[in-house]
């Protein structure tokens, strides 16, 4: 009998695809993912031949997920490629449990930044009639469009999507919940809703669990007198800025004053790890932002802080040069 999803076999295990983050537009596939992909496409045809199964129950297979990344080996050292390259012996397109000793584990998955907003919060007062935030999201999708003025499809992007997703659904151990840059009242996940969804996570049975940042851009008002509040009340275990971001359109450097007093306060509280989205600007104005000439200047200055850097300066629009 055949499944009804791919019943002939045409989903690679291991997706090489123009995609998104829902932050920006998907970048098109390079001819050497392209022919990465074709390659794999081919290999998987012939090793389910030699093994006489159906070509969908191979590529079910440890075997099908390691022809995959052989087939991605190849592809790449024919396009010159001479980076680094998936650990597997070629037989492993062929023999299960030599695939299954290579590719399957109990690896620890520590997944550094996740986001949910709050279907029925306050924010949403902030929000003008007829428009519907985050529903350029594919998430949202899993709702369909009931008029102008229902955002029902916010429930696909609350708590309970969040939790099932990530800790049900997925292989995750541990998450860090994060924010959103945004008015201190007009937050689509406040620090209350995230810690009573921490809560929820702490119950569950097994190991998961779920950190949380506090959010914090310092060229707001409140937001560097309220850290001590996010120590101590809410139990943080990192802080979380956006130096493209700031309530009258203009960012920051961590290397600016602002930036500066950011830090020291961090190291005074005691809670020094900072983690720092740099790179998929929100628009024109806030590039000059996204650039992170000043994270060497801030970790060289402060060696006992950890700064952790989130999308490491991409931008989609200019080409990534070579290494100096």
């Amino acid at each position: 009998m055949k499944s009804r999803i791919d019943p002939n076999g045409l989903r690679l295990p291991i997706k090489l695809d123009a995609t998104s983050n829902g932050e920006f537009h998907p970048v098109p596939l390079s001819a050497a993912n392209r022919m990465a992909n074709r390659l794999a496409h081919e290999q998987a045809g012939a090793c389910a031949k030699r093994l006489n199964i159906p070509r969908r129950q191979f590529l079910l297979s440890s075997c099908g997920a390691a022809s995959t990344l052989l087939a991605f080996n190849a592809a790449n050292a024919a396009a010159g490629k001479r980076g680094g390259w998936f650990d597997v012996e070629p037989d492993a397109a062929l023999d299960q449990q030599l695939a299954a000793v290579r590719l399957t584990g109990e690896e620890f998955i520590f997944d550094v930044q996740g986001h949910f907003v709050d279907p029925n919060g306050a924010w949403l007062k902030q929000v003008p009639p007829g428009q519907k935030p985050f529903r350029w999201s594919e998430k949202t999708q899993c709702v369909p469009d009931d008029g102008p003025d229902s955002r029902d499809y916010l429930r696909c992007l609350g708590p309970e999507e969040f939790v099932k997703d990530v800790f049900l659904d997925s292989d995750t151990d541990m998450m860090v919940l994060s924010f959103v840059p945004s008015r201190r009242d007009a937050e689509p996940l406040t620090i209350d809703v995230a810690d009573a969804t921490r809560r929820i996570v702490d119950r569950m049975e097994g190991t998961h669990r779920l950190l949380v940042h506090g959010r914090v851009n310092p060229n707001q008002p409140g937001d560097l007198e309220g850290m001590d509040e996010l120590a101590e009340r809410w139990g943080i275990s990192a802080w979380k800025t956006y130096t493209q971001w700031g309530p009258d359109g203009k960012g920051f450097f961590l290397s600016d004053d602002i930036g500066t007093q950011f830090i020291e306060k961090a190291r005074a509280i005691g809670i020094k790890v900072i983690c720092v989205h740099k790179g998929v600007p929100f628009g024109r104005e806030s590039y000059q932002h996204s650039q992170c000439r000043d994270i060497g200047v801030v970790a060289k200055r402060f060696p006992d802080v950890s700064f952790i850097i989130y999308h490491s300066g991409f931008v989609t629009e200019r080409s990534e040069r070579a290494y100096a």
